[in-house]
């Protein structure tokens, strides 16, 4: 049990060393990731399309 409390104790510490983005440093990161992800998205949406486009060219 001991062994669980130090765990813990330990885990408290270390977020407390943690450096918390502020708020537009949030938002920031934020909107970079969903701009990355939506390009992604699209990106590989395309390259599918694509691909089942040739695809059925090919074998028709």
């Amino acid at each position: 049990m001991q062994r669980i409390v130090n765990f813990f104790k330990e885990v408290a510490r270390e977020m407390k060393k943690v450096s918390w983005p502020n708020r537009k440093e949030l938002v920031n990161y934020t909107a970079i990731v969903l701009a990355t992800v939506t390009f992604f998205t699209v990106f590989f949406a395309v390259i599918d399309l694509g691909i089942s486009e040739l695809i059925r060219f090919v074998f028709e």
